[in-house]
């Protein structure tokens, strides 16, 4: 886990031996810290596409439902609107609409009371009114999925309409002092009668993971210039600042299941992005002992997200962000994926665990309100330990959910495995 500034670096001295440099061949494209790849992707500054893997989807003909499906939402972005908080019917404690406002998405109107407040609890249920105009949340995952679409479809097509519509989006959300959005998360996952925000509310920002790849893709069009550019990196930086300060935020980093490994997911990538390089490899680093050993079993099963209603899906939602982690390892050169805890504790014993019901849903032990679709998010996270574990089994467990999903986006950044 992170600690303050002044032990950062001792964090990353005292568990040195996991910083295990990632070897490539003089063809293979290098990850350099925060320059990502950068240098072998024409100026691109990605962290987690892959140049020879987002080049492979433009020509696999495997992909071309996925193309199809990219380049329609890229469309229907391109023709809709931009996105900013300060759209929202309902202005947050603060009086300030800049600043982002969510409702934890559990929590229910308590029938016992005449106005429902304080809302009562009920884990794994949504309550719709977490979607509606009040909050950002919503807002939120259209902008950073409209933007994702659009770069991506710029770089699969070089038409630079779909670019210009992105750098709009990121314009309005982040830079324009009349729509940006502050960086803070004060007030997120709020609930009704007992809190204005709660740590847990750090958890939205994942949304805006895909933006900093999307950012580093549109380079080559030169649709925003160096100031902008200037400018999203400060956001970033400042948001970065927030997260290792905040009260909520501190309270998040400390938790003991998925929140706390979104928690370093987020500031490693944010972090690398803001050009803050030692302040990421502390915090991959430090998913080792803080995050996998404690988190996953010998077995691979993962006890805190198997306490929820909602077992399965929670598991795999614990996995993604320590994978995300494990794909920014070679930048700063941490070896995630290869590692074991003292009992044996790994990303592969959890995947392993899983994927004895992937398609077998209902033979889950644990308790799934939602068991035919809790597998369905796994498709990328399953082709990506296939490809770092060379691992033929682990494949034929993605492509066994890809028949469910010909058309997954998650493909085109995501190179199939290939023996």
């Amino acid at each position: 886990m992170i600690r303050a500034s002044v032990r950062v670096l001792t964090l990353c001295a005292a568990i040195g031996a996991l910083a295990v440099a990632v070897p490539a061949s003089a063809a293979t494209p290098v990850c350099k810290a925060s320059d990502g790849y950068a240098a072998d992707f024409g100026g691109r500054r990605t962290f987690r596409w892959k140049p020879q893997w987002l080049e492979a989807a433009k020509t696999d003909p495997a992909l071309a439902p996925a193309r199809q499906a990219l380049i329609a939402r890229a469309d229907k972005a391109l023709a809709g609107p931009v996105y900013s908080v300060t759209d929202k019917s309902r202005t947050p404690p603060s009086g300030d609409k800049h600043d982002y406002i969510s409702m934890g998405p559990y929590w229910w109107p308590d029938p016992s009371k005449p106005n429902g407040e304080p809302y009562i609890r009920k884990d794994g249920e949504f309550n719709p009114e977490r979607a509606t105009n009040a909050f950002d949340a919503v807002r939120m995952d259209a902008f950073g999925g409209a933007v994702e679409a659009l770069s991506l479809a710029y770089y699969l097509t070089g038409e630079t309409k779909y670019a210009a519509k992105a750098a709009q989006l990121l314009r309005v959300w982040f830079l324009d002092p009349a729509t940006r959005m502050n960086p803070s998360m004060a007030y997120a996952q709020g609930v009704p009668g007992r809190t204005l925000g709660r740590a847990e509310g750090v958890l939205d920002t994942y949304r805006l993971l895909p933006v900093i790849e999307s950012i580093g893709v549109l380079a080559p069009a030169k649709v925003l210039t160096a100031a902008e550019q200037k400018g999203l990196e400060t956001w970033f930086g400042d948001y970065v600042q927030w997260l290792r300060t905040a009260p909520t935020a501190k309270e998040e980093r400390a938790a003991e299941n998925n929140h706390g490994i979104w928690y370093d997911d987020q500031l490693a990538q944010y972090a690398l992005f803001a050009r803050q390089p030692d302040l990421a490899k502390a915090t991959i680093a430090g998913a080792a002992k803080g995050r996998i050993d404690p988190q996953i079993e010998a077995d691979g099963k993962m006890p805190k997200e198997l306490a929820r209603t909602r077992g399965l899906h929670y598991s795999y939602f614990a996995l993604e962000p320590l994978i995300g982690l494990a794909e920014l390892g070679p930048c700063v050169g941490v070896d995630l994926w290869g590692y074991k805890g003292p009992k044996g504790q790994s990303i592969r014993a959890a995947l392993t665990y899983l994927s004895q019901f992937v398609g077998a849903e209902a033979a889950f032990p644990y308790q799934e309100l939602k068991p035919q679709d809790a597998s369905d998010e796994a498709l990328p996270l399953y082709d990506l330990a296939a490809w770092a574990y060379d691992d033929p089994g682990l494949a034929a467990t993605a492509e066994l959910i890809a028949k469910k999903q010909p058309a997954a986006r998650s493909r085109l950044t995501v190179a199939a495995y290939r023996k």
